[in-house]
């Protein structure tokens, strides 16, 4: 956590889906940065998005692990400028362009999880 993220971390712990806006530009930005990369401009504030994206790709990790575990990477439904990384929450391997939806755990960190016909996670 440094001073540009600690918000985002605040905010993850209420379950909250946050990336940064430039409030000079509108620009979309994760993960945090003192700087938008468009306007470079030091202004900026946390806009809220709907939990949802869209599955990227992934990787099985087994480094310091009792078991391998999945992380994705996910781009944003309401912030298609960013991506996203979590643990894979579904009872199989995800598909590329797959829509999902996120789940935050205590730590906080995201999970990613199938969504179903309703837009609800699996």
């Amino acid at each position: 956590m440094d001073r540009d993220s600690a918000e985002w971390w605040e905010l993850a712990a209420t379950g909250v889906l946050a990336v940064q806006r430039c409030d000079a530009c509108g620009l979309t930005r994760f993960p945090a940065r003192a700087f938008c990369a468009a306007c470079r401009t030091e202004g900026w504030s946390w806009a809220p998005l709907a939990p949802m994206g869209v599955v990227e790709s992934w990787i099985v990790s087994r480094w310091r692990a009792p078991e391998p575990f999945t992380v994705v990477r996910v781009r944003p439904a309401e912030a298609r400028g960013c991506v996203m990384y979590g643990t894979w929450r579904g009872e199989r391997e995800p598909r590329q362009g797959e829509r999902v939806v996120a789940v935050f755990t205590e730590r906080p960190s995201i999970e990613w999880r199938p969504e179903d016909a309703d837009g609800h996670a699996t």
